[in-house]
């Protein structure tokens, strides 16, 4: 069973900028991982300092090897002190 990850992620008002830009230069890299299935990034509609990524991956093992790579680190780095909060849920699918 896949494992589905919805990241949200608020960035600081006067740093939406920054936060966007390097959460799409997680992507191509994310997206290109063998065990990576979907990645997505979203901005709400509502709320724009709110960026949330829709991920799915074969398993929490992928998952585990997808926040060992550099391009992972590098965007935590990128963002750490741009942000307001970042909440990750992992979901299996019901139905």
């Amino acid at each position: 069973m896949t494992l589905i990850v919805v990241a949200t992620i608020d960035a600081q008002p006067d740093h939406i900028d920054a936060v966007r830009a390097a959460l799409e230069a997680v992507v191509p890299p994310s997206r290109a991982e063998s065990n990576c299935l979907r990645y997505e990034l979203h901005v709400d509609n509502k709320l724009p300092t709110r960026f949330i990524m829709l991920e799915e991956w074969t398993d929490k093992a992928a998952l585990s090897t997808h926040a060992e790579t550099a391009h992972y680190k590098a965007l935590g780095a990128a963002v750490g002190d741009k942000v307001v909060k970042i909440d990750i849920a992992e979901l299996s699918k019901l139905k």
